[in-house]
């Protein structure tokens, strides 16, 4: 694992942003917001490069998995029950700690508060989430559900949970009245920045999308997290996604993300 390097300034919240909204042409009631400036954005995830500091101060080798996963809802938890089925000590360093010794069963799971009510999230081990390999591990470092995943062949869309893929896009859904009183139902797609975690995400020690170090990638968000994208708001919505924002890219973006300009 290399080893972070100095951090540099991350950019204020608060910057211009384009926005496009959109029909889905699978669905004439699903209204689709779009923020251009992060998807046209350099970001890339940095985990493992040196660019990553982690969220938590002094453990830049958890990246942004100090604090476990919660679950969204059932089908996210049997989902990564039945990938952590797959598991061996070969790709699992703390396959062991998540193992009840009487029973044999998986033990993945701990109860937490999130937004104020009970919820299930990954167990924590050691200071991070049970499926973080540490350095130095011969299956090697990170998510053990990722590694499984690209050994497999598959996406690690396919074995994480739902917020570990999702992240750094934030999508919100809400039913929106309009003035002819018809309802259609908002999708918006934007930076899961530090505001996304709530009240604590002012005290991560550091976050990605808005440091200029993870804006580096050689493809645009829209482009590079398009299998994400096209699982969010289905495959017919982010073909038009696409075309607006290689669109909006040919004419020139105006509110271009600060993050990326810094790297310029």
């Amino acid at each position: 694992m290399t080893q972070p390097r100095p951090k540099l300034p991350e950019v204020a919240p608060d910057f211009p942003r384009e926005w496009v909204e959109f029909l889905d042409p699978a669905d004439s009631d699903h209204l689709i917001c779009a923020d251009l400036t992060w998807l046209l954005s350099s970001w890339t995830c940095v985990f493992g490069t040196g660019g990553c500091h982690g969220i938590a101060p002094g453990r830049a080798s958890d990246g942004c998995c100090s604090h476990g996963a919660f679950l969204s809802d059932d089908d996210d938890r049997e989902r990564v029950i039945a990938a952590a089925g797959e598991l061996t000590a070969d790709d699992w360093q703390h396959i062991n700690e998540a193992t009840n010794p009487e029973t044999g069963d998986l033990d993945i799971y701990e109860t937490d508060e999130l937004d104020g009510e009970d919820a299930l999230r990954t167990r924590q081990h050691e200071g991070a989430c049970i499926f973080l390999n540490r350095p130095g591990f011969s299956g090697g470092p990170g998510c053990a559900l990722h590694g499984l995943a690209l050994r497999t062949d598959r996406h690690p869309l396919e074995l994480k949970p739902d917020v570990c893929w999702q992240l750094p896009i934030r999508r919100s859904q809400e039913w929106i009245t309009r003035p002819d009183g018809e309802q259609v139902l908002k999708t918006t797609l934007t930076e899961f920045d530090r505001r996304g975690w709530g009240s604590g995400g002012a005290d991560l020690s550091w976050w990605c999308t808005s440091s200029p170090e993870a804006h580096i990638g050689p493809e645009p968000v829209w482009k590079s997290y398009g299998p994400e994208l096209r699982e969010l708001i289905g495959a017919e919505a982010y073909g038009e996604l696409s075309r607006l924002c290689a669109r909006r890219a040919q004419l020139g973006l105006v509110a271009v993300h600060p993050a990326t300009t810094a790297t310029d």
